[in-house]
């Protein structure tokens, strides 16, 4: 059974909401961007696959008002789906122009409607996913409690410093870096719950957090062991760069503005007529 932070947000994209879109192309732009190349295998360059990634995001909004994310794929699965039917697409193009003819390509109601019985996304797609998911509670977090007392956190777990050199650097006593590293870390284990709620349309992933050592809701003690497993992820982000990690400290309350072509692409797509609505309805 979905949730009402999922249905929320999938409302929110059937509704043309520009700062939906946006978000969703922060967040998963990055990984569809990858996938694309990777499937590409040299057939396809860097600037194809930016493209196809923002084409996947135009058929999508074209399929979301006939989605339904009760049937039982995963939200990752669906988001592979869509960028499997554009990827074909190019290919199917592309042939076509070399041979002067083409074959019949699946429609994407087609493709995706087999997302949920076809084999799962590979460990490497799926562990991009999960660090999208990871990344945008973190981006959330560091918007909701400052530039300072995120640079705490920063500076002490990510980048392995003592208490006392934080201070030093930040001009704090070490009582207060403390104190603002534990507010800084419930705010981001709060912000994580939210994201793989709202970004999960099965119990498997919602569940996903305390498999991989992230309890949201965790006992007295463990929050070492949190901002251990939070860094190890951290750094496999910023050392392959297949998910969107932080950007560079910047003062709070400014979130990153959307590139030019982004922005031109979801502009394109809300000024579209809104696609009839399904049968079934959300619970």
């Amino acid at each position: 059974m979905l949730s009402d932070p999922t249905t929320h947000f999938v409302r929110r994209l059937r509704d043309r909401d520009p700062a939906a879109w946006f978000e969703l192309w922060e967040n998963f732009g990055p990984v569809l961007r990858s996938q694309l190349a990777r499937w590409g295998r040299g057939r396809i360059g860097p600037e194809t696959a930016q493209d196809l990634s923002q084409e996947t995001l135009t058929a999508l909004a074209d399929a979301i008002g006939r989605h339904d994310p009760s049937r039982g794929a995963r939200f990752s699965t669906w988001l592979l789906a869509i960028a499997r039917h554009t990827l074909s697409g190019e290919i199917d193009r592309r042939m076509a122009q070399k041979r002067g003819r083409g074959r019949r390509s699946l429609s994407l109601e087609e493709e995706t409607a087999g997302a949920s019985s076809e084999p799962g996304p590979d460990a490497r797609y799926e562990q991009q996913v999960f660090e999208a998911k990871v990344a945008a509670a973190l981006r959330a977090a560091e918007r909701a409690v400052g530039f300072q007392d995120f640079a705490v956190y920063r500076a002490r777990v990510f980048e392995g410093k003592s208490g006392r050199e934080v201070g030093e650097g930040l001009a704090l006593s070490e009582a207060t870096v403390s104190r603002r590293l534990s507010g800084v870390r419930e705010r981001i284990r709060s912000r994580l719950a939210e994201m793989f709620v709202k970004y999960s349309f099965s119990d498997e992933e919602r569940d996903e957090l305390l498999r991989k050592g992230l309890d949201p809701n965790p006992t007295k003690g463990d929050d070492a062991a949190f901002d251990a497993v939070l860094a190890e992820v951290y750094h496999s982000m910023q050392s392959t760069g297949t998910a969107q990690a932080l950007p560079p400290a910047r003062r709070a309350g400014t979130p990153p503005a959307p590139g030019r072509k982004i922005a031109r692409v979801v502009r394109s797509l809300l000024s579209r007529p809104t696609p009839p609505p399904r049968e079934e309805t959300l619970p």
